[in-house]
């Protein structure tokens, strides 16, 4: 299958977060790349791999990326893909200046930004799908299903948790 997303992350050590991204698009078998580019510390590579992915289809790359949290707008100022910001737990100041780093674009450059950490990296997955089911009928209705799945979750532990309660 083609390339539909990228997943880049500044370190390794935010894989277990990226992960959850991953889960998702594998979930609704999105096709994904996964790597490690560092906006300080590898600029030349990060670009490099902006290209790549757009050269083999990528639509929706998602950035995961902490403290200054840098990578997810140096992506967006190198392409006109969507870009998802993931802000990471990696400072004293738990993801917070990664979450203003990311949510405070300049004007022009639009980055998304969703929760810190792994509920981020979950909400990047399932964006990264409902950009991508603006043209793909079947994934728009995998998602329908997900969300009446989620419904009816909620609605068993509810009914569960009442009965416990008498």
């Amino acid at each position: 299958m083609k390339l539909k997303v990228l997943i880049i992350m500044g370190s390794d050590s935010d894989l277990p977060v990226m992960e959850e991204t991953g889960k998702v698009l594998t979930a609704f078998n999105i096709p994904f790349r996964m790597t490690v580019a560092s906006a300080h510390r590898t600029p030349d590579r990060t670009l490099r791999i902006i290209r790549e992915a757009e050269k083999n289809g990528a639509e929706v790359i998602v950035a995961g990326a902490g403290m200054a949290a840098h990578l997810p707008g140096v992506i967006a100022s190198h392409t006109i893909l969507p870009v998802i910001g993931v802000p990471l737990d990696a400072s004293p100041l738990h993801g917070m200046d990664a979450l203003l780093s990311i949510v405070q674009m300049p004007p022009g450059i639009p980055v998304a930004a969703v929760a810190v950490g792994k509920a981020g990296g979950r909400n990047a997955g399932i964006l990264a799908c409902q950009i991508l089911a603006r043209n793909d009928a079947a994934l728009r209705k995998a998602l329908v299903e997900h969300r009446k799945k989620m419904a009816q979750e909620v609605e068993e532990k509810a009914l569960k948790l009442e009965k416990k309660a008498r």
